[in-house]
């Protein structure tokens, strides 16, 4: 009995220590998915975005400052973790996200991972059908 023990004990020892090991490989090697461009009379990219429930993206969404934009997608925010949010290189860690605004030309950067599958719209506000897209989560 003794000798079934000791192999079962090393077996959840090691399965232990490797968890956090997984853990931190998930947030060091990010996808990158196509940077979105805002910028007025520019429409939005007709092809989906097309993620993977539980690996980690990067996503940059970038304004060239001709008008005042922002960006909207608050179902698809509502069912990702966010690691960090990077504007001008400062690291922001927020609990949830709603949309981002740019007042001038700038580069957000988000790094998530998408939760829950399904299909979620962004949308620029107040703004026509050109301004919408679409994000599938498999």
């Amino acid at each position: 009995m003794k000798r079934n023990i000791r192999p079962m004990a090393l077996a959840a020892a090691l399965a232990i220590f490797a968890m956090p090991l997984s853990a931190a490989n998930l947030v060091t090697m990010a996808t990158d998915v196509p940077p979105l461009m805002l910028s007025a009379g520019k429409a939005f990219p007709k092809e989906p975005i097309v993620l993977e429930a539980g690996k980690y993206y990067r996503w940059k969404i970038e304004s060239d400052g001709t008008s005042e934009m922002a960006i909207a997608a608050p179902e698809f925010f509502r069912f990702i973790w966010i690691n960090e949010v990077v504007i001008n290189d400062i690291e922001v860690r927020p609990l949830g996200l709603d949309s981002i605004e740019f007042d001038d030309g700038g580069a957000a950067v988000l790094s998530f991972v998408p939760i829950r599958p399904g299909e979620f719209e962004y949308y620029m506000p107040n703004a026509g059908d050109a301004y919408r897209g679409k994000i599938i989560v498999k």
